[in-house]
């Protein structure tokens, strides 16, 4: 069984900030694990979901105009 990575790893493969892998996670963008207050990442589920292109952040990257 493979260790589960912590965000802050992920965080580190993905060459972003902690507090972002924590977004990514909270709005489901990132395949994570919520075990109570602690998430957790599988290295293979990491892996596909970057060899598949990742997944974008709701509303893309422009500032939404008012």
């Amino acid at each position: 069984m493979e260790k589960l990575l912590k965000l802050s790893e992920v965080a580190e493969v993905l060459n972003v900030t902690e507090d972002r892998a924590y977004q990514m996670a909270r709005e489901g963008i990132l395949p994570c694990i919520h075990m109570g207050r602690q998430v957790r990442v599988k290295p293979e589920a990491l892996e596909s979901w970057l060899a598949n292109g990742g997944k974008a952040l709701p509303g893309g990257w422009k500032k939404a105009v008012d």
